[in-house]
């Protein structure tokens, strides 16, 4: 095995290939705060990519109810178990990945799930934890909570799909870091499915293939977001590309929240995988449950979106969300406004910092009523 450094974890790591980061790389920022869980999402992408015969069960893109929601059924629970203690020193982890835990003869600690895991898409949807009961209040921090987690691959630095197979069938696209599968050298043999701790892998029994996300990547090269961020109801996502920590530009969308200001963290960084899509972590939700699915930075990203409203070029980047069909490769902040840039460097859209108010009178002489909401 090879040495590859991880800066996620704040340390080198053991995996099976030599790193070789792409020349640029896919990345994405969801706000967790803003979803609504509508599922627009999910069936965008059901429809363009999933439809056909061995598909049905296939959701690239899927939106769980945490605590108590997962596709398919317990995906982390049951690895977090494997894996044993996750130990954090500072920014530092301490224990061990999915690589550095395997068992001897095995590329990853893995689990593969049953077919009746895949039954119920929408387990879990809208159960909160604990209960509601006489007195308690609907203000942070929540006695009863939950939130929605929109999920699709990763397209992680160091996959552990790409690692397993035995084919060589999955690759990682120098140019872009998307990762995605070579159907013609693929026989199905599924240790992608069981290796990929998030379980976005899938396998096609009709044409005895594995399939996965692959980032719309027909729209990514003509300077387009993929259609579950263009049809995003609740306006949570916005895609980019992201440098590495010692590479980052405060200009760059993805590296101002992911690098410089700690906002968004990525979704169990403990696997070892260096996922490329982050989260702003829930507001309302216990620390140590956020510590838990995106690591020990999760406190202080709490606090720092808290600061948004007060904050001009945080509040101006966060309200570019969701807001142009096309990558925002870099963004400014000018007056009372926030400018998006796609990579040619041209404008593809401005919004106000702070939405406008307008109050209509009450009587409308032009119509001559009365404006109001009672009889």
């Amino acid at each position: 095995m090879a040495r590859v450094y991880n800066w996620q974890l704040g340390r080198e790591m053991s995996y099976w290939y030599a790193g070789n980061r792409p020349k640029r790389q896919f990345a994405a920022v969801f706000d967790v705060n803003k979803c609504i869980a509508c599922q627009t999402c999910t069936l965008a992408c059901k429809t363009t990519w999933t439809s056909g015969r061995g598909q049905e069960y296939m959701f690239w893109n899927n939106v769980e109810t945490k605590p108590y929601g997962f596709y398919p059924t317990a995906w982390d629970l049951k690895l977090l178990d494997m894996l044993g203690t996750q130990n954090w020193k500072g920014d530092r982890y301490e224990g061990q990945t999915i690589f550095e835990a395997a068992p001897a003869g095995e590329r990853v600690l893995a689990h593969r799930p049953m077919e009746q895991d895949y039954s119920n898409p929408n387990l879990g949807e809208d159960d909160a934890y604990g209960t509601v009961n006489k007195g308690h209040y609907f203000l942070p921090p929540h006695a009863t909570w939950m939130f929605y987690l929109a999920r699709i691959c990763n397209h992680c630095t160091y996959p552990a799909c790409l690692a397993s197979c035995p084919r060589g069938a999955i690759y990682k696209r120098p140019e872009d870091g998307i990762v995605l599968i070579d159907q013609s050298r693929c026989h199905g043999y599924q240790e992608c499915v069981r290796a990929c701790p998030y379980k976005k892998t899938f396998f096609n029994p009709t044409t005895g293939t594995s399939e996965k996300c692959i980032a719309c990547f027909p729209k990514v090269e003509q300077g387009l977001v993929p259609q579950c961020f263009e049809n995003c109801i609740g306006k949570i996502r916005m895609q980019g590309w992201l440098n590495t920590p010692d590479q980052a530009d405060p200009d760059n969308p993805m590296d101002y929240l992911v690098h410089i200001r700690k906002l968004a963290l990525p979704l169990y960084p403990q696997f070892g995988l260096e996922p490329n899509i982050y989260y702003i972590p829930p507001i309302h939700t216990p620390d140590e449950f956020n510590v838990q699915l995106f690591g020990p930075g999760a406190p202080n990203a709490v606090r720092e979106y808290m600061k948004a409203r007060s904050d001009k070029t945080l509040a101006g980047l966060l309200g570019l969300f969701g807001c142009s069909v096309k990558t925002v490769a870099s963004f400014a902040i000018k007056g009372d406004h926030a400018y998006a840039y796609d990579d040619a460097k041209s404008e593809t859209v401005s919004v106000p910092i702070v939405e406008p108010i307008h109050i209509r009178p009450e009587f409308d002489p032009a119509r001559e009523v009365v404006r109001h909401n009672t009889p």
